[in-house]
């Protein structure tokens, strides 16, 4: 009898034994395997907000940043180019810019920005992914006898006014989109972060 519970105090403790180390081999395992599931820091750098300094920008002049493998525009407005956007209303696909996928909610103004002078958007035509001609200047162009400013796509000829706003029967379908962004500072803008505060 003695001997048999001898025999059965060993088999537990095996039998412990063996869950234990199979449980930590299996974790040692497992640890690769859950750690490859994560971005790299390659991607998490891509995917991270970005700053840019605005201190020198010149009205009519234009910032290029990348963003997340996307290019980003930011520039200042003129108080002329600001006049002449409610100009164009009836040219513009949507001129309100009723498709709230195309901006976040604290840019659904007039002037599609936080701030009236400072725009953000990213620069790729909502056609087929070119990317279009910043043509600041409130001049004729061959492309347009009463152009007011804006971004002209080479491709297929897609046009989009100081606002980012798409012209109406052009192949682009919908206005340029605006990133989240936040001003940190009135010279620092951050790109890929909400303002606080913001839905």
């Amino acid at each position: 009898m003695a001997e048999h519970s001898v025999n059965q105090g060993r088999r537990r403790f095996l039998t412990a034994t063996t869950t234990v180390v199979g449980g930590v081999g299996v974790a040692f395992l497992a640890a690769p395997f859950l750690k490859s599931w994560q971005p790299s820091a390659r991607a998490q750098a891509a995917g991270a907000p970005v700053q840019i300094d605005i201190s020198r920008l010149e009205q009519g002049q234009l910032i290029i940043m990348s963003w997340r493998g996307l290019p980003v525009w930011v520039f200042r407005r003129s108080p002329e180019m600001l006049q002449a956007l409610p100009s164009l209303d009836g040219n513009l696909r949507d001129p309100e810019s009723r498709n709230s996928d195309q901006q976040p909610a604290y840019a659904a103004n007039p002037h599609r920005a936080i701030r009236p002078e400072i725009a953000v958007y990213v620069g790729i035509c909502t056609h087929l992914g070119c990317s279009p001609t910043f043509v600041p200047e409130l001049t004729p162009q061959p492309f347009d006898a009463d152009w007011k400013g804006g971004f002209f796509c080479p491709c297929h000829k897609s046009r989009f006014d100081l606002a980012g706003r798409v012209y109406s029967g052009v192949p682009a379908p919908t206005n340029l989109p605006v990133p989240p962004h936040r001003f940190i500072t009135d010279t620092l803008i951050e790109v890929g972060v909400d303002p606080e505060g913001a839905a």
